[in-house]
């Protein structure tokens, strides 16, 4: 049957309609998010550096928002536990994830099986911070740079210990060994906190730590600082040097917060999550309490994080493999 001109005129016509009224209603949505009280889950223990990250954004994203952001503690495997509620929530804007490189990044390569795709399951939001670790020693052991550890674990081999509680801490030992060409001896803990007391008592020799946990314990002199894992030296002691400069070309590792929604969120919501995000880290107060924790604020749209998070896994992927790193 033949369709006459006037008739298809009409129907483009009610069709470019249509789309108008569709994006019209994205934006009411958007403009109308959230209705309701929001949750965050963090996948760690509440009173660790994630837990503490999320609520500084969670309480200005509240205010902002006049509805509660209530943070949803779910720790346990690695962050395995926080991030499969977190993928099978509903993707309706109400269930976010403050996720760190372990969980989106790391997992990836350290479990030969997840029940959550870091990629497929998640819509990515915003690159929140990053934070460097510190390379630490027991003040008993006779060094005062990267370079004279190196030298020490070389004439040593196996015999100079690490403190391993998070997959972070563990990695960066593990790339430091693959780097440097030393063997030294990884020694498991439950978390960073037992770890550190035990090379504050100097039952292990070595550690990288979290910034901000580790430099007080420098500042108070028991332990030693020899450098940081970033690219480039921390506001937070600017006196330390990068492992690059100290010595071990190549290294770089610093752990990261994402904030992710359960895949099929709708794209509105998370422009809009993104963007008030991205006011919130540039509030003066909440840089100045982030870099008080040695985090580094950064804020950037859904699709930088998610560029940036292909490329974490696969230096990941590469640092497993190559230094056979294993989830003790």
């Amino acid at each position: 049957m033949r369709v006459s001109p006037m008739k298809c005129l009409f129907r483009v016509i009610s069709l470019a309609f249509f789309m108008i009224g569709l994006a019209g209603f994205g934006a009411a949505h958007a403009q109308s998010y959230p209705g309701k009280p929001v949750r965050m889950i963090v996948p760690f223990a509440a009173g660790g550096p994630t837990d503490l990250f999320a609520r500084v954004i969670a309480q200005k994203l509240a205010e902002m928002w006049g509805q509660q952001v209530i943070i949803d503690n779910r720790p346990g495997a690695s962050a395995i536990i926080g991030a499969e509620v977190a993928a099978k929530a509903a993707p309706d804007g109400y269930s976010l994830l403050m996720a760190t490189s372990s969980s989106h990044a790391a997992n990836v390569s350290l479990f030969s099986k997840l029940p959550y795709d870091p990629v497929k399951d998640f819509a990515p939001i915003s690159l929140v911070g990053t934070t460097p670790l510190i390379l630490v020693v027991h003040p008993s052991v006779p060094v005062n740079s990267v370079k004279e550890l190196i030298a020490l674990a070389k004439s040593k081999p196996g015999q100079i210990n690490f403190a391993g509680g998070s997959t972070s801490a563990q990695a960066g030992g593990e790339l430091f060994k693959m780097l440097a060409n030393v063997n030294m001896v990884h020694i498991p803990y439950k978390s960073n906190a037992p770890g550190l007391a035990d090379l504050m008592g100097g039952q292990v020799q070595i550690m990288f730590d979290a910034l901000n946990t580790a430099l007080p314990q420098v500042k108070a002199g028991k332990i030693k600082a020899l450098a940081v894992t970033a690219a480039t030296r921390t506001s937070a002691a600017p006196e330390l040097p990068t492992m690059v400069e100290a010595g071990v070309p190549g290294y770089e590792l610093v752990p990261w917060f994402g904030l992710y929604a359960p895949a099929g969120t709708p794209k509105d919501i998370v422009t809009k999550i993104s963007a008030d995000v991205a006011k919130v880290v540039k509030m003066p107060d909440v840089g100045e309490k982030f870099r008080s924790q040695a985090i580094d604020p950064v804020g950037s749209t859904p699709e930088q994080l998610a560029s940036y998070q292909a490329t974490e896994i696969v230096k990941w992927a590469k640092i497993v493999k190559e230094a056979n790193m294993k989830v003790d």
